[in-house]
């Protein structure tokens, strides 16, 4: 039997990795959501979590990126997964303790948001350092459907460990699947990747970042439309859940139901997209999915049958990983390795900062007109700013200099 290239080793011990870290912290972020929904059912406290979870990623990207192009990504990512494990811990025990604080649960979210921040930039950065540029495609759309699959869980997961053990015991499967995840990432062994001058101050390595990724011929037309999709796409991301409540009944199963459909659709899209691969143009992909999400968000609002609701979420939901992934490839096949680390912190800066300023304008104005409204609106908008991205003219020679 013909062994395995060696990077199809490397990369699936990458992948596994990381789903479990996403896995441990996905569970930690619905049992925090549920634990101040269940003790308080205060909107307040919970955009107070919310701001936790967003703000302090935004912060730190800005040097996150410039870290994960000056010095090795294996070692960031593997200090972002303890830094977690560090901080959950001993706020795990505290409220074993009977410590009832919220401080300390908006501390850890926080802290947990910094740790995060550290290291995605790192991660997707670190992938084509494993594998073949010709195979990026096919190893993104698995790890998209791996993420998806660990989506689906971790809710099931979250309410079963919420309603046994309780909120603090459930705080410790996130220490137990950083730690797994950090022993896995000593098993790889990473190639040295071209670094940015580490005599150059951090701060003129982000400025030049960010000039790099204004004057890059895709990527500056790119993040624009990025930003308006991130914007457009909020109220689906936010609102649906209330539009459920409002619209076809506050059952719980209803609202379970919203956020498994629009997952499975995820997991789906994540496996489709790892088969088929996408169009040889990565913006033609990406101009497809939006289109999709467009119509298929104004049906959403559209729609007066729940079930007819959920079979276009599903549908929907299949468009996310197909997006992501030929976002992802393409930043990867066409920016330099040097500045990946930077390119991909302003990507998420952008998603840190747009989705909470977008939740600012339709938050209180899905409390004047209807969400559903919102929903045709929105959906409609991103259905015709979608074919401006094949506008953007794609470089035949990868890795352009900007």
């Amino acid at each position: 039997m013909k062994r395995p290239a060696e990077w199809v080793y490397k990369a699936s011990l990458f992948l596994t990795g990381q789903a479990l870290s996403l896995f441990g912290s996905s569970i930690v972020s619905y049992a925090v959501v549920w634990h101040i929904t269940l003790k308080t059912s205060s909107a307040g406290l919970m955009a107070i979590a919310i701001l936790c979870n967003f703000l302090p990623q935004v912060f730190i990207s800005l040097f996150a990126g410039v870290w994960a192009d000056r010095y090795n990504r294996k070692t960031i990512i593997i200090l972002s997964d303890l830094f977690i494990a560090a901080v959950t811990l001993p706020i795990a025990v505290l409220l074993i303790g009977g410590m009832k604080s919220f401080t300390a649960i908006f501390a850890l979210s926080a802290l947990r948001s910094v740790g995060a921040g550290l290291q995605t930039p790192a991660v997707s950065a670190l992938l084509p350092q494993l594998v073949p540029q010709e195979k990026l495609m096919r190893v993104n759309g698995i790890n998209s459907a791996l993420n998806s699959a660990m989506m689906l869980l971790s809710p099931a997961v979250g309410g079963l460990m919420l309603g046994t053990v309780g909120f603090a015991y459930t705080l410790l499967i996130d220490v137990v699947t950083a730690l797994s995840a950090v022993a896995i990432m000593l098993f790889i062994k990473v190639k040295r990747h071209l670094e940015a001058n580490e005599d150059t101050p951090a701060l003129s390595q982000l400025k030049n970042g960010l000039l790099y990724t204004k004057n890059h011929p895709i990527l500056g037309k790119l993040l624009i439309f990025y930003t308006l999709f991130f914007f457009l796409i909020t109220p689906a991301a936010f609102l649906t859940p209330v539009m459920v409540e409002r619209s076809f009944g506050p059952e719980i199963w209803r609202l379970t139901a919203n956020e498994i459909v629009w997952t499975a659709g995820s997991l789906l899209g994540g496996i489709g997209i790892s088969l088929w691969g996408g169009f040889q143009n990565r913006l033609k992909t990406m101009a497809l999915s939006s289109v999709g999400f467009g119509v298929t968000f104004a049906l959403l609002g559209i729609a007066r049958n729940f079930y007819v609701y959920l079979a276009i979420m599903l549908i929907s939901g299949i468009f996310m990983p197909v997006f992501g992934t030929a976002e992802t490839v393409l930043i990867q096949e066409n920016v330099e390795e040097s500045m990946l680390g930077r390119v991909f912190s302003v990507v998420q800066i952008i998603v840190s900062a747009t989705m909470p300023l977008g939740m600012v304008v339709f938050g209180p104005l899905g409390d004047v007109i209807s969400i559903e409204s919102i929903l045709i609106v929105t959906g409609l908008c991103l259905t015709l700013l979608s074919p401006f991205m094949l506008l953007i003219k794609v470089p035949k020679n990868n890795k352009a200099d900007g």
